[in-house]
């Protein structure tokens, strides 16, 4: 799936058409061409590594169906967390795998969370179910379809109850169902 954007040598005819097909300004060809040279030069296993996990991050937004601004911003800022990658790129990628996970999603959604298992360090995988959870967190409210798909990435990561609950936790007053607790007791 994102090795046709993420490939060492693409081939001549996919060299990234479709992002700069439609370009508001002319800088912004440029701008496309930088990022995407740079993600070119990266080292095949880094970009598939980058990929992969900017997908599990769109699809873990992507849970109920829609994909806010202020969860792309906060896709965005995973991204560069670790200094991997500039602001430019991270909005390129992040935009690429939004597209990816409302599109092919399904199938696809268990192959790439694999591949990303294949590639990550335990770490890794542990800020990937955190951005998950800041993800669905960045509307105010970590909705149960969003819960749902943050468990199973969790799972298909192998991440133990343990770390997952761990990490939950630091989302508890964000989870849908702790806030219609609160609302239906009267904020108790």
């Amino acid at each position: 799936m994102f090795d046709r954007f993420f490939r060492s040598k693409p081939t001549p005819a996919r060299a990234a058409p479709a992002v700069v097909a439609a370009p508001t300004a002319s800088g912004d060809t440029a701008t496309v061409r930088r990022i995407v040279a740079k993600l070119e030069a990266m080292p095949p296993e880094q970009a598939r590594l980058l990929a992969s996990a900017a997908y599990t991050l769109a699809r873990a937004a992507n849970a109920d169906l829609h994909i806010s601004n202020e969860e792309t911003a906060a896709i965005e800022r995973a991204l560069q967390a670790h200094g991997t990658v500039d602001e430019a790129t991270a909005v390129l990628v992040t935009e690429m795998a939004k597209l990816q996970a409302r599109t092919v999603g399904g199938p696809e959604d268990f192959s790439v969370t694999r591949e990303f298992k294949a590639l990550a360090s335990d770490a890794q995988k542990l800020d990937v179910v955190r951005a998950c959870f800041a993800i669905g967190a960045a509307s105010g409210s970590i909705s149960a379809e969003e819960t749902a798909i943050v468990n199973q990435i969790a799972d298909e990561l192998d991440i133990d109850d343990a770390a997952l609950n761990a990490i939950r936790a630091d989302f508890h007053d964000q989870l849908s169902a702790v806030q219609n607790i609160r609302r239906i007791s009267g904020g108790v």
